[in-house]
């Protein structure tokens, strides 16, 4: 399986759906992580969320 690093980082995608599962807000992920947008936070969830639609319509 291949990690999505976003662009310019070294931050997952998992990492950054790891962080808002386990309770951590936007503001504090950029907060931790200045090099993240938030725009690029809110694509990491429109990834998780296509891929589960895919996954439905697989399955």
């Amino acid at each position: 399986m291949v990690s999505r690093v976003l662009k310019n980082t070294r931050i997952t995608v998992y990492d950054v759906l790891g962080w808002l599962a386990s309770g951590m807000e936007i503001k504090e992920i950029l907060e931790d992580f200045p090099e993240l947008k938030h725009q690029e936070i809110l694509a990491c969830l429109a990834f998780a969320a296509d891929k589960e639609h895919k996954y439905k319509i697989a399955s």
